[in-house]
């Protein structure tokens, strides 16, 4: 007898793809097969999922575009959920699990009209649109906030609180927070997400630049960097003096992050679901101008039970952010009350809860 086939789809960034990888991890380890759809568009991260198969179906974004633009969006979207429902009828998937993104929208809507049971798991502390769609058809609801806004109201009887599900690579990173000594190294890590981010090459050297020099010898820092920063951001560290580690990605994130006593990062689902399974304190800058402020509610329900600071980016700069690093780095037992507070926030468990919501349908 065959094994049950389970047809994740999931956007093509990171914060989409680490939690559907991880479910993915989950439901193999019990016997499920499982394929990944995702949208035309490819990446870097779908090149490792643990899946039977990748498979392709095109998708676009419906708002905020001309006429003419949303009218292409639609028939792209009508073209990818004839190519899904082809695909679905192959494959034959005992059910389709769905993570947000504009590409879960075809194999979703492809699933119900095959009569396959859909689930869809929303990461974010506000449902995002392509999921506020597909709420509407779902079997099953798996959120990561018990306060999850924009949810509409007939999904809410459909409603699992199962936490994000995060890979194994970061619970094999599991350990206790390390107090920073006053002589020691403190160890500080930078990171914008799938794509790294300008503004922390723009404001985070002149920040530790101007760092007293005593704490300017103690720091360890690494940072991602995007490729066509990575020269002027290595110029003005090794200008400063500072012990500074720079790439355009790290496959070994997890264990970065578990390694550092300060974390500055961005405030995407993943990220912040990692840093609170890791239990470690952050400060957070929520990228702005998204369409329903996702990261900033995100950032916020963390610094609401004291395990981040979250500062606007329009706020974020190198005297601030100089200042908070001192502050942080002469005030230990702040850091470590963060990190409890942070851990007690992780769900460690979330991608167990979300795969017997899984085996349950």
């Amino acid at each position: 007898m065959s094994k049950p086939l389970v047809l994740i789809a999931a956007g093509g960034t990171g914060g989409h793809l680490f939690p559907a990888l991880a479910l993915s991890q989950e439901l193999r380890r019990r016997g499920f097969e499982c394929d990944l759809v995702t949208d035309m568009r490819g990446g870097a991260f779908d090149a490792d999922f643990p899946a039977r198969e990748v498979h392709r179906v095109p998708s676009a974004t419906l708002y905020g575009r001309s006429p003419v633009a949303a009218a292409r969006a639609a028939l792209t979207l009508l073209c990818g959920v004839w190519q899904a429902w082809r695909l679905i009828g192959l494959v034959k998937p005992r059910i389709v699990a769905g993570f947000g993104g504009y590409p879960t929208v075809p194999p979703l809507i492809a699933a119900r009209l095959r009569g396959v049971g859909v689930v869809i798991h929303e990461q974010n502390a506000v449902m995002g649109r392509a999921n506020r769609l597909l709420s509407r058809i779902a079997c099953a609801i798996g959120l990561s906030f018990e306060r999850t806004g924009y949810l509409h109201a007939s999904g809410r009887v459909k409603v699992r609180l199962v936490g994000t599900p995060v890979r194994d690579a970061v619970l094999a990173a599991i350990k206790p927070y390390t107090r920073p000594s006053a002589k020691g190294a403190f160890r500080l890590l930078v990171f914008g997400g799938s794509q790294g981010a300008r503004v922390f090459s723009d404001i985070v050297p002149e920040a530790l630049e101007g760092l007293p020099r005593k704490l300017k010898s103690r720091l360890k820092l690494v940072q991602q960097v995007r490729e066509e920063d990575m020269g002027r951001v290595r110029d003005l560290y090794a200008r400063a003096g500072i012990d500074a580690e720079l790439a355009t990605f790290f496959a070994d994130l997890p264990e970065r992050m578990a390694a550092a006593h300060l974390v500055i990062a961005r405030s995407g689902a993943s990220s912040v679901a990692e840093l609170c399974v890791l239990g470690r304190p952050a400060i957070l800058v929520p990228l702005p101008h998204a369409l329903d402020n996702d990261q900033l509610e995100n950032a916020t329900r963390v610094q609401d039970v004291g395990g981040a600071w979250c500062v606007e980016q329009s706020e974020f700069t190198a005297r601030f952010l100089g200042r908070e690093i001192a502050r942080l780095a002469a005030a230990p037992e702040v850091l470590v009350r963060a990190a409890k507070a942070a851990r007690a926030m992780g769900q460690p468990g979330a991608v167990i809860k979300l795969a017997d919501l899984i085996e349950e349908l």
